[in-house]
């Protein structure tokens, strides 16, 4: 039954092409210790290549509802879920996470007295295929990607793998920026904070997410957020040299050299070896060089990637 104490919680996740995540998210979210009878997950596809998968999955477990998003990009599924959501907390997370059993009650934790925080940003924990022979793309995952805490630090946001937010926050500040296709969740959480709500980074509240298995896959990754930091601080309305001037400076930061993140992998206890410690510096570097091209790409003329 519903109360302060048990409100409705609606999980929304984008899905596209991925039925293999979307089931292990399903059966993770089914085994909640939160009550289910305060739970409904909103499937949104995206524009699978077969729908039928998807609806196949979704009938199976209860409290799941799909809809369809015909407008690409995953903030505009989200925004549909969002629309459709009747919970007084949403929570969102990715078809390819998997949720901690606990991973609802431990985020409405921060939700009651004393803590009444407004928007709960949690770990997203990447692993390996294998966990006792990690490739070096995967390390360099394990030890870089998703670093909620300092997302929330530098850009007052996170990562909506895992991010939960009271619905009235969301009625205020408006939703996410379906223009942008990567970075509009840090956009939307910068207004969540300058609207002067309150927000924590839980590390307890924990998805799994696996790691790309491929630097194809991982250049892509790389390819598709470049494009959604250009969307969002290379703004149309601004002039010729002010576009030019803030090109400059993220391309600069891209082409720094990664001299804190090498010394602090000497310090990482997932790195073991010497070269597991080099070799992920090395692969920052180039992830770093694909960064700055597409960014050049898109200054002459080049659209955004979804994926």
């Amino acid at each position: 039954m519903q109360s302060a104490d048990y409100p409705l919680v609606s999980v929304i996740i984008p899905v596209f092409n991925d039925e293999a995540g979307l089931y292990r998210c399903l059966e993770a979210l089914s085994q909640q210790t939160y009550q289910a009878v305060c739970l409904e997950i909103i499937v949104v596809d995206n524009g699978s290549d077969s729908l039928e998968g998807v609806k196949r999955l979704a009938d199976s477990y209860k409290n799941v509802k799909l809809v369809q998003e015909q407008t690409p990009g995953s903030y505009a599924a989200r925004n549909r879920g969002i629309a459709l959501a009747q919970g007084d907390i949403l929570a969102f997370t990715d078809a390819d996470c998997i949720p901690d059993l606990a991973w609802i009650e431990r985020g409405l934790t921060y939700f009651r007295q004393p803590h009444n925080y407004d928007m709960v940003v949690g770990r997203v924990e990447i692993f390996p295929q294998d966990s006792h022979n990690p490739s070096l793309v995967e390390l360099y995952q394990m030890v870089s990607l998703f670093p909620q805490e300092r997302y929330l630090k530098i850009f007052k946001g996170g990562a909506t793998a895992n991010v939960l937010v009271r619905r009235s926050v969301i009625k205020d500040v408006g939703p996410f920026n379906q223009s942008l296709k990567s970075f509009g969740d840090l956009e939307w959480g910068g207004r969540v904070f300058q609207a002067g709500y309150a927000q924590i980074y839980a590390e307890d509240v924990r998805v799994r997410h696996p790691a790309r298995p491929t630097w194809d896959a991982l250049r892509r990754r790389t390819m598709r957020t470049a494009g959604g930091m250009y969307d969002h601080f290379i703004r149309p309305e601004d002039s010729w040299l002010q576009q030019t001037k803030m090109l400059g400076r993220l391309i600069a930061q891209d082409l720094i050299p990664p001299v804190n993140f090498t010394i602090s992998n000497f310090k990482n206890p997932t790195l073991k070896t010497l070269k597991q410690r080099l070799g992920v510096s090395v692969l920052l570097m180039g992830l770093r060089y694909v960064s700055a091209l597409e960014k050049v790409r898109l200054r002459l003329g080049g659209t955004s990637r979804r994926a």
